[in-house]
């Protein structure tokens, strides 16, 4: 019983794998011009259906209260959309002179360039009891800025590896992903009440649609006798990947617990999960639009594929910690500052309510 739990609640992860065994046994299925066409089904319609889902599923009408706290936003995006990128960009300069496959190297890049996701970061806040709003809106936010800062940080960094035109990527991406998005969000309007009752599993439907994005690519790499991945480049881009995640944590905590910070412990935990968590629901699809075509875009794909699991793994395993760290921080603040000093503080009310029993 225990096993078939297990395989329910990492199904997707499963279907990773299956997805990629499938292509090795059976790439001709999800080649382009093959029988499932991804040229059209794929690159069109499964990418807008993510898109859509994602519109019909995010709660912006929550995302209100979050708006005031203007440095938490703007350290959270600057990290993940600027810093993060710029310094795998000078690790990179390091890595390339080992003999690591170049082209997972430049996955490495792509995975820098990601926003962050829209799930993953919230659950493991609010799992921790953190900064949930803060977290909801930095994913919701990130994401939209994603959809043009993602493409212009792509070809920033890996241009001369896209084969398709500037023009054409922004015209693909408004289409696919602005557009789609953009009338779920409308139908969402309409249709708020039903949402919130049926509660549809919107998570499940873009996953599943992910799997087959993921099956299509690696059909393409499988179908291509010239591509060639070894080992020992896998194994060291995925000491690498749970490096990076583990550094980057520690930085960001290093940096929002300062004295001079103006962060709570709660908002920390908001920082540390959405400001090192990539997204794969959004990447991938726009992986697919940047280097359509491209003979080597599963390879790019596959760091991004294990940063996924990676920062979800990781995040599980350090929630009892820092969730004992937030604890214990703000019952010192509390005794420090006293209690009508947080009055004025949601950590702090949520801290006496506990306190005196409310």
């Amino acid at each position: 019983m225990r096993l078939l739990e297990r395989m329910r609640k990492d199904w997707f992860m499963i279907g990773i794998v299956l997805a990629i065994a499938g292509a090795k046994l059976e790439p001709s299925m999800g080649v382009n011009g093959g029988p499932l066409k991804p040229e059209i089904t794929v690159s069109y319609i499964a990418v807008a259906t993510i898109f859509f889902n994602s519109g019909l599923s995010l709660k912006t009408e929550e995302l209100t209260s979050a708006l005031v706290h203007l440095k938490l936003h703007l350290f959270i995006q600057i990290f993940t959309l600027a810093f993060f990128p710029a310094t795998i960009w000078l690790f990179l300069q390091l890595l390339s002179i080992t003999p690591i496959n170049e082209w997972l190297l430049k996955g490495l890049q792509t995975v820098g360039c990601m926003p962050p996701p829209v799930s993953s970061a919230v659950i493991l806040t609010k799992a921790v009891g953190g900064n949930e709003a803060a977290a909801i809106f930095n994913s919701a936010f990130g994401s939209f800025l994603g959809i043009v800062i993602t493409p212009l940080l792509l070809l920033l960094f890996l241009g001369s590896s896209s084969s398709v035109p500037f023009t054409s990527i922004f015209s693909q991406l408004f289409m696919t992903v602005v557009v789609p998005l953009i009338i779920g969000q409308i139908v969402r309007r309409y249709i708020k009440d039903w949402l919130e009752r049926k509660k549809p599993p919107f998570g499940a439907i873009s996953s599943s649609v992910l799997l087959m994005i993921i099956y299509t690519t690696f059909c393409d790499t499988f179908s291509n006798p010239n591509i060639d991945l070894d080992k020992f480049s896998l194994v060291l881009i995925l000491v690498i990947i749970f490096s990076i995640q583990l550094s980057f944590m520690l930085l960001t905590f290093v940096f929002s617990t300062r004295n001079n910070s103006g962060f709570t412990p709660a908002d920390t935990v908001a920082i540390i999960f959405c400001s090192t968590h990539k997204s794969l629901t959004l990447g991938i699809p726009m992986l697919k639009i940047v280097f359509a075509g491209h003979e080597h875009l599963s390879l790019i794909s596959v760091p991004l594929l294990i940063y996924h699991p990676a920062q979800i793994l990781l995040g599980s395993v350090l929630v009892p910690t820092i969730k004992s760290w937030m604890v214990s921080r703000q019952k010192k603040l509390l005794q420090t500052r006293g209690p009508l000093a947080n009055l004025n503080n949601p950590e702090g009310l949520e801290s006496l309510s506990i306190k005196f029993g409310y």
